[in-house]
């Protein structure tokens, strides 16, 4: 079966860490850039960071910049996303996307190639 999975989610303190991963099963994700988003109360889903297939560049949202890093190990067919000083606003579901074309960062999931099911995030004290 295609499907990318996310893992590495849970709950952490402020200030805390969490790396999440998007692991791709059935395919090779060296061929894809891939992004990072999560749910926003209200206002739908938000993109947070996107690594093209090469790893060569990333974009990170203005919200996480800083904070927030995006990397693959295509060996592993793994894209990362690393979060550092986490946040209570930084509680979310968060997703991956994949895509031949584009590099994952608006809009809905259904628009790429592929996308996971999501990992929850929780940051509270």
């Amino acid at each position: 079966q295609l499907q990318l999975v996310e893992s590495g989610g849970g709950w952490a303190q402020p200030g805390g860490s969490l790396r999440l991963a998007c692991t791709a099963s059935g395919f090779s994700i060296d061929r894809y850039a891939v992004g990072w988003f999560r749910q926003v109360p209200g206002k739908g889903l938000a993109g947070l960071a996107c690594i093209t297939s090469s790893g060569a560049a990333t974009d990170y949202a203005l919200p996480v910049t800083g904070r927030f890093t995006i990397s693959r190990d295509n060996a592993k067919n793994t894209v990362y996303l690393q979060m550092n000083n986490l946040g209570p606003e930084d509680t979310s579901i968060y997703y991956c996307a994949a895509d031949k074309t584009f590099c994952p960062h608006t809009g809905d999931l259904e628009e790429y190639d592929y996308y996971g099911q999501g990992t929850q995030v929780t940051v509270s004290s």
